[in-house]
């Protein structure tokens, strides 16, 4: 298993009810399928070796040494195969009747989970064959099969089993499992098709996954299950942590190729979400009742076919963009509308450059203003041209504070950084740190100074993707008195000033165009002198790498701990096309690199507010020592190499 990822698959069989022998040629066949595609484990539906329907055939001897021996057959059939196989089927043991869950793994039955909550209501009628089971540890049944609740391992995986039912009950077995270390629940079911139950059922496997901070995966009864009363739609569906990776067209399972979905979960993000969680308490020893059965398997390393995003910060869907972009200004508005209440303060200064983060910062301040009452001219935007200043960007700053309707001012650094540069003894020729730190200083100092004048409060520009990479001057744009920036990460500031160039197109066209031209400037600090035809030259991503990358980079690193190997892989999916290997290599290191170098700038970032799962407070999600060694990361993105 490579990088924590297995293949699962639900697979909904062709079924004759009662004929046991077709339903096993079934499993099998599909079994084999799953298994040519590197598949770890496979499960089926409840009680699929007989099929559910078959009523009071379930009191017949025939049926149950029949479906008995169909399990043995299935076990020896499938013994070649490296794939877990979970089955369903009639078991007799101490005279009872029960409805269980046979796990099969190259020819051995590793063990039996019976269902623990039995349906005796509407168009159910179980409890007329079967009986509960709600025993404490394992029993050994005659053919020396363990018997009972248990959590099975094998090869870095844990996962458990329950039937149908045992999802719909208010406390469900699964919530034992994963407290004794399961990471994957399995449910076998037979779960009939009525109207709006589709709905309910994929929500329901949707938000258990999510509670369980688990991977489920259901498999339901399809066509072939007697219609006498009730329909069946094979409706499979593979949830990860609250998002569904995988889900079957309903009433199509009578087509092979439509029979059996696949997903490949994360097991090490599942687990990081675990870790990260203190109120996840988990007891491996084997607590309530619950036995850990342990077995070899050897699961294939698989590259992952399952979505990697480029952009993980950014929504796919247009419509969860619009909506998660109205969420994020409203949140980061609130923060700076709450500030401000609490201290009583009517006015906010902000250095305007043209470019994303201070326009970005703008947008949320006048949110703020106008939800406050507060009159847009107490916000003072101010330009401060210095020697890499482009009309572009300029021009663009003043035409997005006159049509907000805000006080603009425009104060030149030039003379006053020349100044500078003669007190300390530095070369205006020479363009290095120093010449690229004092106008940004400077700038800070100006906005300081005015707040000060004012009775304002400077409001932050810098992203959270900048606080990463330390893309910032210490005690220059890095300080401020409110950071409303500081969780988006650059990535999905473009998305945001877009989406407000999209929301005034017809209120306010000047504006749009203007945040829309802001859109597609390169990002620039603009601190070194433009080229001859007064274009920008100092473009930050030809410096510092990518943004995209590094936002990818980011999000796996803090969100889930992935090692940087890991993140490298991801990264070869997700930017397939886009980049080649030593592209990504290279900035990654970087990234590396940059991030524990960094972290002294991290250590004292002033407030702001949390809009997203990653954050880099020092007083929130990221606590970190300025003096840690990098040594590890880069030793362990070196194996890649290798």
């Amino acid at each position: 298993m490579l990088d924590g990822f297995i293949r699962v698959a639900a697979a909904s069989p062709k079924v004759k009810v009662g004929d046991v022998d077709f339903n096993i040629e079934q499993t099998v066949s599909l079994a084999r399928k799953a298994a040519a595609k590197d598949t770890a484990v496979i499960v089926f539906p409840e009680l699929g070796i007989t099929g559910y329907t078959c009523g009071d055939l379930f009191c017949q001897k025939a049926l149950l040494d029949k479906a008995k021996l169909g399990l043995f057959d299935l076990a020896e059939q499938t013994g070649d195969l490296n794939t877990v196989i979970i089955v369903g089927l009639p078991y007799e043991l101490g005279g009872k009747l029960y409805n269980v869950a046979a796990v099969i793994h190259q020819g051995d039955i590793v063990g039996i989970v019976p269902k623990q909550n039995i349906p005796n209501y509407s168009e159910f009628y179980e409890m007329r064959h079967f009986t509960p089971f709600y025993e404490d540890g394992i029993i050994m049944t005659e053919d020396d099969i363990c018997f009972g609740r248990a959590v099975f391992n094998c090869d870095d995986l844990s996962f458990a089993v329950e039937i149908c039912e045992d999802l719909w009950v208010p406390s469900s077995p699964s919530v034992e499992y994963v407290r004794n270390g399961a990471q994957v629940i399995f449910n076998l079911s037979c779960s009939d098709e009525i109207i709006g139950k589709a709905k309910f059922r994929r929500d329901l496997v949707k938000m258990q996954s999510a509670k369980l901070m688990a991977a489920y995966v259901y498999c339901d009864a399809g066509l072939g299950e007697s219609t006498q009363d009730l329909v069946f739609a094979g409706h499979n569906i593979i949830a990860e942590n609250g998002k569904i990776l995988s889900e079957s067209k309903r009433f199509a399972n009578d087509n092979e190729d439509d029979a059996v979905i696949y997903a490949d979960i994360d097991l090490e993000r599942l687990d990081a979400d675990r870790r990260r969680s203190n109120t996840f308490i988990s007891d491996i020893s084997g607590a309530d009742g619950i036995d850990i059965i342990e077995f070899d398997a050897e699961f294939a390393d698989i590259t992952p076919e399952r979505k990697i995003s480029k952009t993980p910060f950014v929504p796919e869907s247009k419509d969860d963009l619009a909506s998660r972009c109205e969420d994020i200004l409203n949140m980061q508005a609130a923060g700076l509308y709450t500030r401000l209440k609490a201290i009583n303060c009517k006015k906010a200064v902000i250095g305007l450059s043209g470019g994303l983060d201070s326009t970005l910062a703008l947008i949320v301040t006048i949110h703020a203003f106008d939800k406050l009452g507060l009159d847009r001219k107490g916000i003072i935007g101010i330009t401060m041209p210095g020697f890499g200043t482009t009309a572009r960007t300029k021009n663009n700053s003043i035409n997005i504070a006159e049509e907000y309707g805000c006080t603009l001012r425009e104060i030149s650094i030039s003379d006053a950084v020349i100044q500078h540069f003669k007190d300390i003894g530095h070369d205006i020729d020479v363009h290095d740190i120093t010449y690229e730190n004092s106008q940004a200083r400077e700038r800070t100092q100006i906005l300081m100074d005015i707040a000060n004048q004012e009775g304002g409060l400077v409001i932050g520009t810098g992203d959270l993707s900048e606080l990463a990479l330390g893309w910032a001057t210490y005690n220059g744009d890095h300080m401020s008195m409110y950071g409303v920036n500081c969780s988006i990460p650059k990535t999905l500031v473009r998305y945001l000033v877009s989406y407000e160039s999209q929301r005034t197109e017809t209120s306010n066209p000047t504006l749009s165009k203007a945040l829309a031209d802001i859109v597609a400037t390169p990002v620039s600090p603009e601190l070194l002198p433009p080229t001859e035809d007064g274009k920008i030259s100092q473009k930050t991503e030809e410096t510092v790498g990518p943004y995209e990358l590094h936002d990818f980079f980011l999000y796996y690193m803090i969100r889930f701990g992935f090692t940087p190997s890991k993140i490298y892989r991801m990264a070869l999916i997700a930017f397939e096309g886009s980049y080649d290997a030593d592209t990504i290599y290279k900035w990654e290191e970087t990234f590396m690199r940059r991030f524990f170098a960094q972290q002294f700038k991290r250590s004292c970032v002033p407030d702001g507010p949390k809009v997203g799962t990653v954050s880099l407070s020092p007083r929130g999600d990221w606590r970190m020592p300025s003096d840690a060694s990098r040594n590890v990361w880069l030793d362990d993105l070196k194996t890649v190499k290798e």
